[in-house]
């Protein structure tokens, strides 16, 4: 008997050790706990968003615009729609290693109750699908948007694109892409989307600049964790390519007009404020939502769609109203 637990004991520390090797040799295993923590929080926030679903919303569920598996996306527009409506093309978040569509699905139900047709675009996440593919996945969605306009219900000369979080990143990424030639080279990626169709983006709970970021404080695993396998380079800091994720160190005049917020609980707020002042001082025109350092209870990071409290109802009521007052978004 003594042979025996000296026996599995052993084999235990052999798998610890296996383990922790794992850990310390890829991100990948961290990243998936983290994923995990992620969808988690999607279900709770779809779950609370639906009694605010309106009636009568239309979907297209995972429609391909590519041939992975993940390149696929979810449509919605206003039941008996038989024009084409401007379009919120909405990337989902994560931290770039997880997330979904599914998670903010009832979001955009909300937002094409207001006349537009919304789509939630999928991306790769995971083991192998590393920077810069979730960029070029949605770069391809927007090609297959425009292309197939007619029979998804979009105007394709009214494109706003949209994301929340990482998403709000590559969001940003795209729109530089599509509005910057040189910034595209840099890039490799040749835009689907005519700049002068992108007439907005909406920026939220966003990450825009590496530099800004503190390595060392309490979110120090999570970031090194999602940064390292999102970037496919231990030492991301230094590698050049990656760089251009640091989208607020790139961003010029011809940047479409913006809708950009955080809470003031987000450690990312600081990040979205310079970002809108940048842009503010580029010439773009900027809607920016913030609150004040003592606003309380503290309002989180992706405090948009929580509808329970007043500042995610106003943050929906400033994005209706930033839609309807732009030129590429009228009805």
């Amino acid at each position: 008997m003594k042979r025996f637990f000296l026996w599995l004991a052993g084999i235990v520390i052999v798998l610890v050790g296996v383990i922790a090797l794992a850990f310390h040799l890829s991100p990948w295993p961290s990243a998936f706990l983290i994923a995990q923590m992620f969808s988690g929080g999607d279900k709770a926030s779809e779950a609370a968003l639906e009694k605010h679903v309106p009636p009568g919303i239309a979907a297209k569920k995972d429609v391909a615009y590519g041939q992975g598996p993940d390149e696929i996306f979810d449509i919605y527009y206003p039941e008996g729609t038989a024009s084409p409506l401007p379009a919120i093309v909405w990337v989902h978040g994560g931290g770039w290693i997880g997330g979904s569509k599914d998670g903010v699905a009832n979001y955009l139900k909300i937002l094409a109750g207001e006349g537009y047709t919304t789509v939630g675009v999928e991306y790769s996440t995971g083991i192998g699908s590393v920077y810069p593919k979730p960029v070029r996945q949605v770069n391809a969605a927007l090609g297959y948007l425009v292309k197939n306009a007619g029979s998804l219900y979009i105007d394709p000369r009214a494109i706003v694109l949209a994301g929340d979080s990482a998403g709000a990143q590559i969001t940003a990424q795209l729109a530089i892409i599509t509005t910057d030639p040189s910034y595209a080279k840099n890039m490799a990626i040749l835009p689907e989307l005519p700049p002068e169709n992108l007439r907005a983006v909406l920026l939220l709970s966003g990450a825009y600049d590496l530099g800004a970021v503190d390595y060392n404080g309490d979110s120090a695993w999570f970031l090194k964790t999602v940064l390292w396998a999102y970037s496919g380079v231990k030492d991301f800091l230094n590698d050049e390519q990656f760089k251009l994720l640091s989208v607020t160190n790139y961003v010029t005049g011809t940047f479409p007009r913006a809708f950009v917020s955080s809470g003031n609980g987000d450690p990312l707020e600081p990040q979205a404020e310079t970002l809108a002042k940048k842009l503010e001082g580029l010439g773009v025109g900027v809607d920016s939502l913030f609150f004040p350092s003592d606003y309380n209870p503290a309002l989180p990071h992706e405090y948009q769609f929580n509808l329970e409290n007043a500042a995610g109802q106003e943050a929906l009521k400033r994005i209706i109203a930033f839609l309807k007052a732009g030129s590429g978004t009228q009805q």
